[in-house]
């Protein structure tokens, strides 16, 4: 029998339990979101214990929370020790709440029923083209968030979550200026921004969104006083002039092409020539190898009709919108830095 190795253990297994396991993949986000949701990581922050210790501690049934967290080991998310405790593994370490790489407002955001219903439509999605968001609720993402602010919460929670490790990767991995002005448009709660001048004190910096993202921005404190200011707007109709690095940062996956070359457009009008554009997204590399872009890619299919892209994809794009691409950045986390001059 076709065997394919097991990839938390290493050992083969025959293709067929590979497959049925693939297929179950939603029950392993579930019990995810269950010990996110229990906080099973905080409760294990000081040291083991047992089930028993956290399912008195949770108010959880014991029998139950043991099957979860069983699964859960088996992926490295938690780990029992042969007097049946449970440790907290550098894998689980992020589901803690209040640390500053937590990540538990992104896996309750990316758990939440309103997506995984989204993914189970994909079918139809592949089938009439189009986000399978607005064919189940009847309305695009964003408008939805603006009409349910408990929704909209947890989506801008989420969205800090994910982006705090990708702020600080940006703000170290390219050469900003020693002074100017640097525009983050669409910038959310500025967690880049703040990162960027935190790095670079002789620079200044605008966050310009919508309402709800700006009223939880993070610049506020004595550190970066007098060096920035929000405004409020949409990047559809116009954006701040006079800026010298424009950064759109995990906005233009959000889109189609078309949506895309709006907001490009609008950029370039605020934009002296040969002014600075960073699009801080995924660049999906060729070939068959595992890519975090080719994951967040079907959830842009999925979720808001936006996509990842490659290289030349991106070039294609951005002179379309009056800019040339003029290198692509890595940086440690999974997007890279495209950037582009207005021309």
């Amino acid at each position: 029998m076709a065997t394919s190795p097991n990839p938390s253990t290493g050992e083969p297994r025959d293709l067929t339990t590979h497959l049925l396991d693939q297929a179950m993949g939603h029950l392993f986000s579930a019990a995810l979101r269950t010990a996110a949701h229990h906080r099973i990581a905080d409760q294990l922050a000081e040291g083991p214990r047992t089930v028993e210790q956290l399912a008195a501690a949770t108010g959880t049934h014991a029998p139950h929370l043991r099957r979860v967290l069983r699964y859960l080991a088996t992926r490295g998310f938690f780990r029992e020790d042969a007097a049946g405790a449970y440790h907290l593994t550098p894998a689980a370490g992020p589901l803690r709440t209040g640390t500053p790489d937590s990540m538990h407002p992104a896996v309750m955001m990316l758990t939440d029923g309103l997506f995984l219903q989204t993914s189970a439509a994909m079918p139809e999605a592949v089938r009439h083209s189009g986000a399978s968001f607005e064919r189940l609720f009847g309305a695009p993402l964003f408008e939805q968030l603006s009409t349910d602010p408990a929704t909209r919460r947890l989506f801008d929670d989420g969205m800090s979550s994910l982006s705090a490790p990708v702020d600080e990767a940006v703000a170290g991995a390219y050469p900003f200026p020693g002074t100017g002005t640097v525009v983050d448009v669409g910038g959310g709660r500025g967690g880049l921004l703040r990162a960027v001048l935190r790095r670079h004190p002789h620079l200044t910096g605008v966050l310009f969104d919508q309402a709800p993202p700006l009223a939880h921005h993070l610049l506020e404190g004595d550190e970066l006083k007098g060096r920035w200011h929000t405004r409020e707007g949409d990047f559809f109709a116009s954006v701040p002039e006079g800026g010298d690095i424009y950064v759109l940062k995990q906005v233009l996956h959000d889109w189609p092409d078309e949506a895309c070359l709006r907001i490009l457009r609008t950029c370039h009008r605020a934009m002296a020539t040969g002014r600075r554009l960073l699009v801080v997204d995924a660049v999906l590399p060729p070939g068959n190898a595992p890519h975090f872009g080719k994951t967040l890619d079907i959830a842009m299919m999925t979720v808001l009709d936006g996509h990842e892209r490659t290289t030349e994809e991106f070039a294609a794009l951005l002179s379309a919108g009056g800019f040339r691409l003029t290198r692509v950045l890595p940086t440690p986390a999974f997007p890279s830095i495209v950037e582009a001059v207005a021309e």
